[in-house]
């Protein structure tokens, strides 16, 4: 069995491993990341690309610990897209330079966009009619527009980006078929993958692997943290149309109605994909029931808009995060400690710039230096993961 010896493993390669492979990297350390299946393939090539200002976490008018949270993300995320930030971004499409917020004619929609607004000060904006998008300047629109100070990235450009300059240290190997060396204090030594005759051996080992934390947990004998499932099930419709939209709809309630961001296909078909309430409470609904109900909204919500040739599909989709009390929604990145392994989830795809300092903060409160460089030649003849496709260009 070949032997490596690195600084640290990172087990998982979506957004929030592959931003910490850079920002780890670029402070000297040698850094493997072990993906299981495709790179992205989890929640992240599955997310609808915005990076959130914490404007959704505020529409009954107060400033949560969440929306607090988020607040300066679209900020570190514009920097990277510039080639000033910590992590570069450059040449990463973004589909739209801000997010909008609607709502409908009815007075307790106006209220809450009132509150949002308040709360918010600073992240929103009016926006004029002359400057309304083109899908809400039709003569039956007649609710209240807002302009919010996010940005919509498309996924797969990201996770092309991050993985750029570093793909021979993004393997696949499938930790949770792996085994665990650990000393009698529980540090963990190495991991010995039999399937490709490896061992690591890390100073570190890092586990980002979203919904496959827990089983990575488990093999380790670790009860705490435990891992909740939040589920979603979004809905998509493929169409001809092109009618750029990115915005939340709002009612009097203190979550979106319906989240819609558009995506240009590459045979130049476009797809609206829907999150916000319609996927968290779709998740009681079978495929076809989710999809009648998809319809059904954006006819009340856009009664103007008719899609060319619209083929729809639904997706469900497992949010793994921290568990929290009645499996409510985390409000911060989250990283913990346990001997010389870190156990992080995220929480949203906005925040993996701050999951990433966190985990830097702990290695450098550590001391742990840089000490196990890996030539080129040592990861020859090692699989590395395909790039994930979204759901959408598989139809």
């Amino acid at each position: 069995m070949k032997q490596l010896h690195t600084d640290i493993v990172i087990v998982g390669a979506g957004i929030a491993g592959l931003w910490m492979l850079n920002t780890l990297t670029k402070q000297g350390y040698d850094v493997l990341l072990l993906e299981a299946r495709d790179i992205g393939g989890g929640q992240s090539i599955r997310s609808q690309g915005i990076i959130h200002g914490g404007i959704k976490y505020a529409l009954n008018g107060v400033l949560s610990q969440a929306a607090d949270a988020i607040k300066e993300m679209p900020a570190r995320w514009k920097a990277c897209l510039a080639g000033t930030g910590d992590v570069d971004l450059q040449g990463v499409t973004q589909l739209s330079d801000a997010h909008y917020l609607w709502s409908q004619r009815s007075l307790g929609a106006k209220i809450t966009s009132f509150f949002a607004k308040k709360a918010m000060s600073g992240r929103v904006d009016t926006v004029g009619r002359g400057d309304y998008p083109a899908i809400f300047q039709h003569a039956d629109f007649k609710g209240n527009l807002y302009k919010l100070n996010e940005i919509v990235l498309d996924i797969p450009s990201v996770l092309a980006k991050l993985c750029q300059g570093l793909e021979p240290r993004i393997l696949k190997i499938d930790a949770s078929q792996c085994q665990w060396q650990k000393d009698s204090q529980g540090n963990i030594l190495a991991i010995s993958c039999q399937r490709q005759q490896l061992k690591i051996c890390a100073q570190r080992f890092v586990f980002a692997a979203g919904e496959g934390t827990a089983e990575i947990l488990a093999s380790l004998d670790l009860e705490q943290p435990k891992m909740q499932i939040r589920p979603v099930h979004m809905t998509m419709v493929t169409h001809r149309t092109d009618l750029p939209i990115y915005a939340h709809c709002i009612g009097a309630s203190s979550k979106p109605l319906v989240t819609i961001t558009h995506h240009l296909n590459s045979d130049g078909t476009f797809t609206w994909y829907f999150g916000g309430d319609i996927a968290e409470t779709g998740v009681a609904r079978n495929p076809e029931q989710q999809i009648v109900a998809a319809q059904q909204l954006l006819r009340n919500i856009l009664p103007w808009v008719s899609l060319a040739n619209p083929q729809w599909d639904s997706l469900l989709i497992n949010r793994a995060e921290p568990k929290q009390s009645s499996l409510s929604r985390p409000d911060a990145a989250f990283v913990q400690q346990h001997q010389n392994y870190l156990v992080t989830w995220p929480t949203k795809l906005a925040l993996a710039p701050d999951l990433s300092d966190q985990v830097l903060a702990v290695l450098k409160r550590d001391a742990i230096q840089a000490k196990h460089p890996l030539s080129s030649a040592d990861l020859l003849h090692i699989e590395r993961p395909k790039m994930a496709s979204t759901a959408w260009s598989k139809h």
